[in-house]
């Protein structure tokens, strides 16, 4: 079994509470890297471990723990809880290829399995939930939330480096597919690739 154990943390000032353990989610599992992060503003030197971008969107504080596992039988499982964000509110979640910088556009595109050689990409053929990885959810009146998924495949080294948050639920037609509006906050995940 691979594990990995990395630990991180913030100042209070900075209102930035992390930890990273990488830990088997389960007996089947091979790899789980698990991150628990609270959102603060983008302050000091990035790449950050949680940032919001848009404090009425994803407050101050709030909370985004994010597992990754890899399954024996293979293909790569994902879990999402949320806490403390916006209540009732439907957030496009996706893992975006680049680490979380100062503006949201650091982040770069989404990861995709079987990348789109026109992008951005908005086509239904390489934007949906099989060939990206989508962690869409809607938080209760009191801002919390869960998601999960699962694909059939396993990042590539490098290149699967946050999970950000979007203003809206993700769309799906021609044209706009995996669009979710204005990019409100980022978690940094160390996400691991197969081997």
């Amino acid at each position: 079994m691979h594990l990995r154990h990395t630990l991180g943390a913030a100042s209070a000032a900075a209102a930035l509470s992390l930890s990273f353990a990488a830990q088997p989610a389960a007996a089947a599992c091979d790899v789980a890297v698990r991150v628990d992060a609270r959102f603060a503003p983008p302050k000091g030197s990035a790449p950050y471990k949680a940032v919001t971008y848009a404090p009425a969107g994803m407050p101050v504080g709030a909370r985004a723990a994010v597992v990754e596992s890899l399954p024996h039988e293979g293909g790569t499982r994902f879990t999402l809880r949320l806490s403390g964000a916006r209540p009732d509110h439907t957030y496009g979640v996706h893992v975006h290829r680049m680490p979380c910088g100062a503006h949201p556009e650091d982040s770069g595109p989404h990861y995709q399995d079987r990348p789109d050689p026109h992008q951005p990409s908005t086509d239904p053929a390489y934007a949906n939930p099989r060939n990206e990885v989508w962690l869409d959810l809607t938080t209760d009146h009191r801002g919390d939330g869960h998601s999960a998924t699962r694909v059939a495949w396993r990042f590539r080294p490098g290149e699967a480096r946050s999970l950000v948050f979007h203003e809206q639920a993700t769309a799906t037609d021609p044209g706009h597919a995996g669009t979710a509006g204005a990019r409100l906050a980022c978690v940094g995940v160390p996400f691991e690739p197969a081997g």
